[in-house]
Order: structure tokens, then sequence, then C-alpha cells
């Protein structure tokens, strides 16, 4: 059997946005709410959903270009903005930014599609495909999060916080510790959370510094750089909200649930032994996204590639600092502010280590190594999630025994991704060689 061509699987997967945009707006538009088409309208012609969202794809758009052209592309998308959220706060409407940002970034892709040549024509189209789907993944996100309530009206949050019991209750102690340190620390990490496209961003820039770099006159892309990882984590993960559909702490177990919650216990109290767990009705609008941990996921891989450069050679220690930051800051506000249990961060953590161990090195291909740390990924994965579902009493009656495993069973994988990936960087290093960024 023949694989397609790379310029086939590149036309199939351009052509599978499109209808993957309209197959979720007809499904937004059937059930009221706002559809992926509509928000991307709204990024034109309206009020932008998110200020920084699109000025992040904007950002990784501008890694094809040269410096010249960056510097008129940002003055041109600066003015609109100005322009455009003056005429917005002028009528009465919020003050916000994006506007300007997108349709820089869309007549950034048809100057570039109709009067560059060569080399700058597919640097410049190539980074503006990838800000463009950054932004339009948020957009696919936020449907995808009404989609869960729509699959279903039960949530099976009991078993979960039954097998948390086994990680020490980590959503209650962290949650009662923030609320001891005042409200810097928790508006902190609030933006931390929400942005975390923004700090992939930072990364993924960075990595891709010396695409249009006068010294890369081949103009060549390195083999895997972060929003490879973002994306493909963004579609394989949220397929399993459907399979397991959790809402979190702070709705199962809190206020916020709207009188559907077990009772009002996080994060002061924790809920009395739970020896019948089972699945428990919701409401039809609180999204079931919480197994796996899409921003324990992410954050990973922010950190992974906050370590070291596409060739192999180490990162800048301001570089390495950050991403160390962001994902400790990320998995203490998914703790802390209840919208995620420990279990989750741990299957989040697990996934992304999977899907980085298929991307990473492509030129090393599917060598005995790759297959093992993949095969060995995916099976911890299903293994936790039977566990959290089938096992939680087992984990609640034995804490420490269950506990140790756990981790352990996750440390001894983590070791291993580390063995496969890190631990010889000169031999990383060597697949990457001839695709590497020319210095």
């Amino acid at each position: 059997m023949r694989w397609p061509s790379s310029r086939t699987r590149r036309v199939l997967a351009v052509a599978a946005v499109p209808l993957l945009l309209l197959v979720l707006q007809i499904v937004a538009s059937r059930n009221g709410f706002e559809g992926p088409l509509q928000s991307v309208w709204h990024d034109y012609f309206g009020t932008p959903k998110s200020m920084s969202m699109p000025w992040a794809g904007l950002a990784l758009a501008l890694v094809g270009l040269s410096w010249r052209r960056r510097f008129v592309t940002l003055a041109v998308a600066i003015a609109l903005d100005v322009v455009i959220a003056g005429t917005r706060v002028a009528l009465g409407g919020p003050f916000t930014f994006g506007n300007g940002a997108v349709i820089t970034l869309t007549g950034l892709a048809l100057v570039a599609w109709l009067g560059w040549e060569d080399r700058d024509k597919r640097n410049a189209l190539h980074a503006a495909a990838l800000g463009a789907l950054l932004i339009l993944a948020t957009k696919v996100g936020d449907v995808w999060l009404h989609v869960t309530v729509m699959a279903g009206p039960n949530v099976l949050d009991r078993y979960v916080a039954l097998a948390d019991r086994a990680l020490g209750e980590p959503a209650w102690t962290v949650a009662r510790i923030l609320d001891s340190l005042g409200p810097v620390p928790p508006a902190i990490l609030h933006w931390v959370y929400i942005e975390l496209p923004v700090g992939a961003m930072v990364i993924a820039v960075w990595q891709l510094r010396h695409v249009a770099a006068a010294s890369n006159r081949a103009g060549v892309w390195p083999s895997h750089y972060l929003v490879r990882t973002f994306l493909v984590l963004g579609l394989v993960g949220p397929i399993v909200y459907l399979l397991f559909p959790v809402v979190g702490p702070m709705f199962a177990f809190a206020p916020d649930g709207h009188g559907l919650q077990i009772g009002n216990f996080w994060p002061h109290h924790v809920p009395p032994f739970d020896h019948a767990p089972a699945a428990m009705r919701f409401d039809a609008f609180t999204p079931r996204n919480c197994m796996p941990s899409m921003h324990a996921a992410w954050s990973t891989s922010i950190f992974l590639h906050s370590r070291r450069d596409v060739d192999g050679s180490p990162a800048p220690r301001w570089l390495r600092w950050g991403g160390a930051f962001w994902v400790l800051a990320t998995l203490t506000a998914t703790l802390g502010f209840g919208y995620h249990y420990g279990s989750d961060l741990i299957a989040g953590a697990v996934l992304c280590l999977t899907v980085e161990s298929v991307l990473r090195a492509p030129e090393r291909g599917w060598d005995r190594a790759r297959i093992l740390i993949v095969a060995a990924g995916a099976t911890l994965f299903a293994v936790l999630l039977l566990s959290f579902r089938y096992l939680p009493l087992w984990m609640a009656q034995h804490p420490v025994p269950a506990g140790l495993i756990l981790l352990l069973l996750v440390a001894a994988y983590a070791r291993a991704f580390y063995n496969t990936w890190f631990a010889h960087p000169a031999l990383a290093g060597s697949d990457n060689k001839d695709s590497a960024l020319a210095r």
C-alpha cells in the first residue's frame, strides 16, 4: 500500500479545515450556540472573542517574513486595530482588540500568494497557515465544549473524586493554599491559565526564528516544533471527553453546580467517602472537559519544547525557566481553581508524552525505541482511564499502595521518555541535523 505524497497530504489537510468548520457551524446553528464561522466573522467585522489569540496568530505568522516586512505588517495591524477599536468604543461598543491582527494576517497571506515568489512566498504562506490554524483551533475547541454537553447528561465525577483520594485530594489541598495567599497569586495564575496559547506562541516563535533568516537560503523549516504537538493534542485529547465526561470539583462539589452538585464541599471540606460511586446527571451547559486535562497536556508540551532547540542544543536559560514556570503555574491553576482533579492532570501529561513520542524526530522513523515508547504510553493512558472508572473504590480504600503504584508507573514512563528523547542530545540532534535551521 502506497502512502499519499506529502503534497497530497497537505492538500487534503487544507481541504479538511473548511469542511470541519462548516460541519461544526451547522451543528452550532442547529443547537443555538455560536459556531466557528460566526466567531471568525466577529474577528473580522464584530467584537473578537479574545484579544490575545488574534495577535498570537499574527505573531506566529511573522516568523516567515524578513525583518522589514515584519515591521511593516506589525505597523499595519496596530493601525487597523487602533482605528477599529476606537470606532467601536465611540459607537458604544466594548473596548477590545484583535480585528486588525486577523485582517492583517489574511492580507499577508493574499499578498504572499499573489505577489511574492519562491522562498519568500513559501515561508510566508507556511507561517500564515500556522497562525491561522492556531486561531481556528480555539474556535473549534469552543464548539467542541458544547458537543461534550450534547453527548449525554451524565458525568463521572464521583469516580474520579474517589480515585483522587489515592493522590491526597490535590484539588482541595491546592485550593486551600491559594486561598491563604491573597488575591495576587491567584490573579497571576488565572492569567497564565487562560493565556496558554500565548505561552505556546512564544516557544514556537523562538523555535522558528531562523526560518526567514538570510543564512537559511533554502527556507528550511525544522522537522518538528511545538505547533505540531499542540494541534495533534487538540485533535486527539478532546475525543476522550466524550468517553469519560467529567465537569470538575468546582461544579460537582461546589455551588457552581447550580443545584445539581453532590454537595457544597469544595474547597474547604473533603466530601464523605463514597462507597457506591455512580454516574450522576448534570446540567445542559457545563462542558465535560476534564478527562484528560488538556491544559496539563499542552503546558507539558510547552515545558518539553522549552528544554532544547530544534537541533538538539540546550535552550537558553530564560526559556527553560519560562517553560518550567508555565507548566507549574498552569497545573497549580487547574487544581486550585477547581477545574480539574489530580487524575485529570496525570492522564493529560501521559497523553502529551505519548503524542510527543509519535511526532518527535520524524527522520528517525519508526524504530524499535519509538514503537516501544508509543505503545507503552498508549497502554498506560488506557490503564489510567480504566482504573479511574472501574477501580476508584479500591484506590480510595488503599490510598497508599494505589497512589504509589499510580505515581511510580507515570514516573517510570516519564523516565523512559527522557531516556528515549533527551538522555543523548547528540544522538537526538543528529536526527534533525539536515533539517535544522541554518545558523
